[in-house]
């Protein structure tokens, strides 16, 4: 991975910020690594969070649906968090997409700003959806 830095935490997270080249996804849609954030308390264990910019489900002007999303995050989860699981330290219980229609801290709120999530597990090198 090029373009990213690798930083730790005070509780022992341990967060990759990503770049700002642009992600090809099936909608066709802008997506940009915003950070990885590689943790231990997902709702079922250690959990691997992919974080990415997707301008255009914003709520104002934005074109690409919750359904058309979900088809992103399904891919972004095949074709590029599995790849690097173990560069950021191995096979997590839960690999968690979001995609937001601007940069937001991670842990803070932001009403104004669209975020969609999905979880997945992985099994046989699948990314399987799981019901958040």
């Amino acid at each position: 991975m090029t373009g990213e830095a690798i930083s730790q935490m005070q509780d022992g997270t341990v967060v990759l910020t990503g770049g700002a080249e642009a992600l090809s996804v099936p909608s066709g849609q802008p997506v940009t690594l915003q950070d990885v954030i590689r943790s231990e308390d997902g709702p079922v264990g250690a959990a691997l969070r992919f974080r990415f910019v997707a301008p255009q489900i914003a709520r104002e002007g934005g074109n690409v649906d919750f359904e058309t999303a979900s088809a992103d995050m399904a891919d972004l989860c095949q074709r590029f968090a599995l790849p690097r699981m173990a560069e950021l330290g191995g096979a997590p219980r839960q690999i968690i997409i979001s995609l937001a229609a601007a940069e937001v801290p991670f842990g803070e709120t932001a009403p104004e700003v669209t975020q969609f999530f999905e979880s997945f597990r992985v099994e046989n090198g699948t990314c399987i959806w799981e019901m958040f």
